[in-house]
């Protein structure tokens, strides 16, 4: 799967035909916010919410950025995957 970073529009895509999902983000501070995911319902259960969230993960680490979790998706994700706990800043989300 093809994600690409979107940096005008502060989001990562995959688009399928005309369609895009998208996790939206932002920079907040010293952080990565990740914001919205939207998935249209033509791409629902192909893991497509799941690939743009690894995507956003890797983008903070490669940036050395920690991730603030706005979007309800991304804190099921982190919830999944602990091995991500490290990369989230625990000032703003210390239960995650």
């Amino acid at each position: 799967m093809k994600i690409i970073n979107n940096e005008e529009n502060l989001q990562f895509e995959y688009a399928e035909g005309d369609e895009i999902a998208r996790l939206e983000y932002r920079f907040y501070k010293k952080d990565i916010a990740l914001m919205h995911t939207v998935v249209p319902e033509s791409m629902a259960g192909k893991g497509v919410a799941t690939a743009l969230a690894e995507r956003a993960f890797a983008f903070a680490k490669e940036k050395n950025k920690k991730v603030m979790v706005y979007c309800p998706f991304v804190a099921k994700y982190v919830k999944k995957h602990p091995e991500l706990r490290d990369q989230i800043d625990r000032d703003y989300h210390p239960n995650l």
